[in-house]
């Protein structure tokens, strides 16, 4: 027989007698594409990973099946059933060939022939030693796919299983670790989908599993920018529109309270820290909250070190009046932190204490940077990640555009002063060397811009989108002249600058710069707005014209560019 004849008469008949896709709640899924197979060169695509079988009992995934044809020997498969089940982070997965089977349990370590399948409450046990209601209703609800049109990748599936067994077991402060444009914004989406529709609160787990079904809880989606709020509000659609809540300073001032008729609510840290007759621009900061000056010991901050930061939090929101401390400590059951290692999860971080005044809720950071130097507070707060999903892997699964760095170097990358130059404005230190970093910050040469976006504009195709980061606002506003003097063009807004001054005009031209159907505008230049969470899909360019000293922010900064679009090859 070959494998398809294998498969049909042998393995299926005993999968069946083994009650799966018999017994209610079990499913098998066959041909189960794992990965997408990376993007090579000319747009092909390695092969994916598929599984001959996935066995799937009350909604989540148990093992995997590896089939062979009957002639092979059964250990032919033990490999590939390994590989599935560590990409899947299955316990169980089993090679056969018909004749004989070969169990593997990868947390363990053990493995042997077996006479027959585990049956699907065998597996369920077998998975699960410890049982939990909540698990089993979460199981129950089926995820949300935009009837039908949307497919789960199967690293988004394992995250969302794993917050929701942290949840199940009563974990307060959850962290997910998953790289630039792997859609951690549709992963916060399902896991609130599934708290919503089975009615979880944080009164249900307290009270007991009889008070579950009083009411729907209540979800807060913090961040720290507009655009990012913004991009879960709409991504949250599939809710109810009378369950969904945009947070807005203006909205409060009008009606003189914070909104509470919802389910699901969406703001920025910058909203929750304005008070009443201000807006965000003059909001406290954290620095004049959490920070004092110190004049004995002659230090411009020195951290306040409170014993109780959930005391000093009520304290915060009662001296300033900030529109959080409107709401009750414990009003919200869960609360998701889009970018946590921005500031939110810091000890020092500019929003720390509206966490802390939330500090009765379940709290899921999410972030695209594993754990360094710089964002160890992040995961001293949350713990360690439930999941983690690189940008390798998101590469290499073929989830990812592959990208490749192209260095350009002028004849001026650094620069000492000589009397025949002149000098149009400002003040020079005679004798000193400026390098990459003083370039558009302490000295600014226009010839040498010029020319860099020269060789840009001459390389690169100009219909292509593209994001240039510069070195400062007013930066960015140089560049976009000199790109616009050099296109081909005709069109006036082809390059423009989204910067923070550039306010709701700098955030229309995003929005139109992200809608695929629309080629104008082609090039945005930026200085910090755009490095993390701006979902473009088409951007094929990203063009560094200031120094990015570390791996975290070249990654979030390339990670503009790898989302997955049609014909799209590669990032440069």
């Amino acid at each position: 027989m070959n494998e398809a004849e294998t498969r049909a008469e042998l393995i299926d008949p005993k999968l069946k007698a083994c009650g799966w896709g018999v017994v209610e709640n079990s499913k098998i899924l066959r041909e189960y594409n794992i990965t997408a197979g990376r993007i090579q060169t000319g747009g092909r695509r390695s092969k994916r990973l598929t599984a001959d079988y996935v066995l799937v009992y009350n909604g989540i995934k148990l093992a995997v099946v590896e089939a062979k044809k009957n002639e092979l020997e059964v250990g032919e498969g033990v490999a590939q059933a390994k590989l599935y089940a560590e990409k899947l982070k299955l316990d169980t997965t089993y090679s056969t060939n018909g004749k004989e089977i070969y169990s593997i349990c990868m947390k363990t370590g053990a493995e042997d022939l077996v006479s027959d399948f585990l049956s699907p409450i065998e597996l369920w046990n077998k998975t699960f030693s410890v049982q939990n209601e909540w698990r089993e209703k979460f199981a129950s609800i089926p995820f949300e796919d935009k009837s039908g049109t949307w497919q789960l990748r199967y690293y988004q599936e394992i995250a969302v299983k794993n917050t929701l067994e942290a949840i199940a077991n009563n974990k307060t402060r959850i962290l997910l670790t998953l790289a630039t444009g792997t859609g951690k914004t549709a992963i916060a989406f399902q896991i609130a989908w599934k708290l919503f529709q089975t009615r979880w609160n944080l009164s249900a787990i307290e009270n007991g599993k009889n008070n579950h079904q009083l009411r729907r809880p209540q979800i807060l989606f913090l961040a720290d920018r507009n655009i990012l709020a913004d991009q879960a509000f709409n991504s949250f659609s599939a809710f109810p529109e009378d369950a969904m809540v945009r947070i807005k300073p203006s909205e409060i001032r009008r009606k003189g309270s914070v909104p509470t008729n919802g389910s699901i609510f969406f703001t920025i840290f910058q909203s929750f820290m304005a008070s009443s007759g201000s807006d965000t621009k003059n909001s406290p900061s954290a620095e004049k909250i959490f920070h004092i000056k110190d004049e004995r010991q002659g230090r411009d901050k020195t951290t306040i070190n409170y014993p109780e930061p959930k005391e000093t939090a009520l304290k915060v929101a009662e001296t300033v009046k900030a529109y959080f401390g409107e709401y009750p400590t414990d009003y919200f059951d869960f609360i998701i932190i889009d970018e946590c290692h921005r500031g939110g999860a810091n000890d020092e971080g500019n929003w720390r204490g509206i966490l802390e005044y939330f500090s009765p809720a379940v709290q899921l950071g999410l972030t695209a940077t594993p754990k360094r130097r710089d964002n160890v507070d992040t995961y001293k707060y949350f713990g360690a990640p439930v999941y983690t999903y690189s940008l390798k892997e998101g590469i290499n699964d073929g989830f990812l555009t592959p990208f490749k760095v192209k260095r350009i170097k002028t004849t001026i990358d650094d620069y000492i002063y000589t009397s025949d130059d002149d000098i149009i404005e400002g003040e020079i230190e005679e004798g000193k060397i400026y390098i990459e970093p003083d370039f558009n910050k302490i000295i600014e040469i226009k010839a040498r811009e010029a020319k860099r976006v020269r060789i840009y504009m001459d390389e690169a195709n100009q219909n292509e989108k593209t994001i240039i980061f510069c070195a400062t606002q007013d930066h960015a506003a140089a560049v976009r002249e000199l790109v616009n003097q050099y296109k081909k063009s005709n069109d006036p807004n082809y390059c423009v600058r989204v910067t923070a001054n550039d306010g709701k005009i700098g955030e229309q031209f995003l929005r139109e710069f992200q809608d695929n159907e629309k080629l104008i505008p082609t090039i945005l230049t930026t200085s910090q707005k755009l490095s993390t969470g701006v979902d473009a899909r088409n951007i094929r360019n990203i063009v560094l014209m200031r120094p990015v000293n570390q791996i975290i922010e070249f990654k979030q900064i390339v990670g503009r560019g790898t989302r997955l679009f049609d014909g799209k090859q590669k990032t440069l």
